[in-house]
């Protein structure tokens, strides 16, 4: 009995049609039935019955179902293990990533990475900052990536890179600024933000508290759930934004946006993880390779 059978005669019982089951282990049909028949033929059994159009199991099917399920088990264990020996990273790994960082950052990353472990799965959801902070929290998520501030002393945060925020407007909203604005015209300008929780919009309340303007006193013209909403409501001229560099620099390289010229600090996307969790294979590896001196992308 070998492992190739096992895994057809688990596929034929879940699907019921051996033509399908085959597709699916990457067998061809003639393949699938001939392991079938060797089996039945080994042990005198029948293993499945015809019903119309599908193939169920036998009463000796079923009492063999859960032995042939234990049998899969155990080899996926023990073929686990030896990825680990030889020092692979094996497993699921669930991740959850602020917007900017999930669609522009991350990929590459999550690439590198599945290169070096190709037995690795990596899940990722994507939230704002605070979605992101509450999926560790509450476990749903091990790694978690923001370009936001914390606010949890449960959290561990490390900087894994740096971010560069800019603002923008399109082209005849920026020639109207004409490059003579003051900080009563920052706030009376139309603006596009993103919603509460996200470091986007932090960023942005931060930058006008920084010039002694009230939240409530901005013009806010449209608050929208995701940076490519805000970005594509820009370039229609609906008003001025902050965005992450990485969001906006196609844009930018098209001329469909203008940078607007005022310095911003630099920001930190930042990896957090739960203090009181012990990390699995799969995350310990891919902390790792985050946190050494050499993750460039290639």
């Amino acid at each position: 009995m070998t492992l190739t059978q096992i895994k057809i005669f688990l596929a034929t019982a879940e699907i019921g049609n051996l033509t399908q089951a085959a597709k699916h282990i990457g067998v061809t049909q003639s393949a699938a039935s001939s392991s079938i028949s060797a089996l039945e033929e080994l042990y005198q059994i029948k293993l499945f019955k015809r019903v119309g159009r599908s193939i169920v199991l036998s009463e000796e099917g079923k009492q063999f179902l859960p032995a042939a399920r234990h049998f899969f088990e155990s080899s996926e264990i023990a073929k686990k293990s030896l990825i680990e020996i030889g020092g692979k990273a094996v497993g699921n790994l669930q991740m959850s990533a602020s917007q900017t960082i999930a669609n522009y950052w991350l990929p590459p990353v999550l690439a590198k990475f599945q290169t070096i472990n190709p037995d690795a799965k990596l899940n990722i959801t994507m939230s704002n900052t605070a979605g992101v902070e509450n999926s560790i929290l509450n476990g749903s998520a091990e790694i978690g990536f923001v370009e936001g501030e914390i606010t949890s002393e449960q959290l561990l945060v490390t900087d894994v890179d740096d971010d560069q925020p800019v603002l923008v407007a399109a082209e005849k909203l920026f020639t109207a600024l004409n490059q003579n604005y003051n900080d009563t015209d920052i706030k009376n300008l139309p603006w596009v933000v993103r919603e509460v929780g996200s470091g986007t919009r932090r960023l942005l309340e931060y930058y006008m508290n920084s010039r002694q303007i009230e939240w409530d006193e901005v013009n806010i013209a449209l608050e929208l759930p995701s940076n490519e909403a805000v970005r594509q409501a820009v370039e229609s001229g609906a008003g001025i934004t902050l965005l992450s560099e990485y969001v906006v620099s196609s844009s930018v390289k098209s001329g469909l946006l203008k940078l607007i010229p005022v310095e911003l600090p630099v920001r930190k996307f930042r990896l957090i993880t739960h203090r009181n969790r012990k990390f699995s294979n799969v995350s310990q590896a891919f902390i790792e390779m985050l946190t050494s001196k050499n993750l460039e992308m290639t």
